[in-house]
């Protein structure tokens, strides 16, 4: 429940609702879509930043208060994007956001690993991530509600909303969330003994072995799938509200409901995926899904009505989080449960860099042609690439068994 809670604050407040708030802060700043790209690639070089600092910090001092703290930031973040007057202030503001975000995220999702066996990792990282599509499903509804009810205005009151909410779920986070099984004296789901969790005793060294994450073949490759999806997801996530409202003539209201569709199908998608690579393979299920995935940029880029962007919306819905719940499982399976925050911080800088490039290149694609089809359409290229990859990856051993 924290780690779920932790998603919906970090990803579906401060990450996803930049996607419904986008047109409205475009007009009131008067920004380009270039502009608007490079202000999404700020918050995403921001998470890249701490994402992979937070998932050590988290092998070290523990999820709890890298968690808390990453909120926190946030929240106050998220405010103070409200006050920008300028694309400099807007792009810094998004910046600190993303490293609020990269400091929360990362040690959230791998909560699964820590508390779970290989077996299961898939299905409770599943759940964890099912926060992403709730804050979707709220803010799809809330934002536009907020934009209606201010006018022009209205987009910096959604920040003012959304960052005291954020800060109200760091409180509730940091009073219960725990760090691993051991600390209440328990042992993870489905084992018998601490040995079995992969779960350090109490007396071990708190300094981990950092070295052997970077070391390690299997995660140099799980990044390259991950940069994959980082760069081609957030092309789709960043102009899907511009998309429809600057070049399909579709009203925010709608485009906000469709978003909000898109939240909350993804509610199921972790849970979904995390099983369904639990039980076919992680490399099987990552493949899937990247199909699933481009086939939802390609029916959007070549849509012209309506009924092909609902179903573009509901095939990338239900594969939304598919991704990032299976490499937070895979970290768990490659590197032990002890150091997996640090596995998946690793793995998250190639995601990071992925999406850093994504925005900006989408945006310029956009300018350059005046529509968004090729930025669509190159997502759809490069989910084909992610997809190959995925098929190529062999199991890890503690999945093999």
């Amino acid at each position: 429940m924290a780690g779920l809670l932790a998603t919906i604050g970090a990803h579906g407040f401060g990450r996803m609702s930049y996607t419904i708030i986008l047109p409205a802060m475009k007009d009131g700043l008067h920004l380009s879509y270039m502009q608007l790209g490079l202000i999404g690639t700020g918050n995403f070089i921001g998470y890249l930043l701490m994402a992979i600092v937070g998932g050590f910090l988290a092998s070290r001092f523990g999820p709890r208060v890298v968690i808390s703290l990453g909120l926190g930031g946030m929240a106050v973040t998220i405010v103070l994007t409200g006050l920008v007057q300028s694309f400099e202030s807007a792009f810094a503001m998004r910046l600190l956001v993303g490293m609020g975000n990269g400091a929360c995220f990362v040690p959230a999702m791998s909560l699964g690993s820590i508390w779970f066996p290989a077996k299961k990792r898939g299905l409770a990282t599943g759940i964890v991530s099912a926060g992403i599509g709730s804050g979707t499903v709220i803010t799809g509804f809330l934002v536009p509600f907020i934009l209606g009810a201010y006018g022009a205005e209205g987009w910096k009151y959604s920040w003012y909303v959304l960052g005291v909410v954020v800060a109200v779920i760091a409180v509730v986070v940091a009073l219960l969330i725990r760090n691993r099984p051991e600390d209440p004296g328990l042992n993870s789901a489905g084992s018998e003994s601490p040995a079995s969790s992969g779960v350090l005793p109490k007396t071990a060294s708190p300094m981990p072995d950092w070295s052997g994450v970077y070391k390690l073949p299997a995660v140099w490759y799980l990044g390259v799938v991950y940069f994959m999806y980082g760069f081609s997801y957030i092309i789709y996530m960043t102009f899907f509200a511009a998309y429809l409202v600057k070049e399909m003539n579709v009203s925010t209201a709608e485009a906000g409901r469709l978003w909000a569709l898109v939240g909350a199908l993804s509610i199921v998608c972790g849970v979904l995926w995390g099983g369904l690579s639990d039980r076919l393979g992680r490399g099987k299920g990552a493949a899937l899904a990247f199909v699933v995935l481009g086939l939802s940029y390609a029916v959007f880029a070549l849509s012209s009505d309506r009924v092909g962007l609902y179903i573009s919306a509901v095939l990338f819905g239900l594969t939304a989080w598919s991704i990032p719940t299976i490499m937070a499982a895979a970290a768990g399976d490659y590197v032990g449960a002890r150091m997996a925050p640090a596995g998946l911080g690793f793995m998250t800088l190639f995601f990071g860099i992925g999406q850093a490039l994504g925005p900006g290149i989408g945006g310029y694609l956009a300018d350059l042609t005046h529509s968004f089809r090729g930025p669509f359409l190159l997502a759809c290229s490069v989910s084909a690439v992610g997809c190959v990859l995925s098929l190529l990856l062999r199991p890890s051993r503690s999945h093999e068994a």
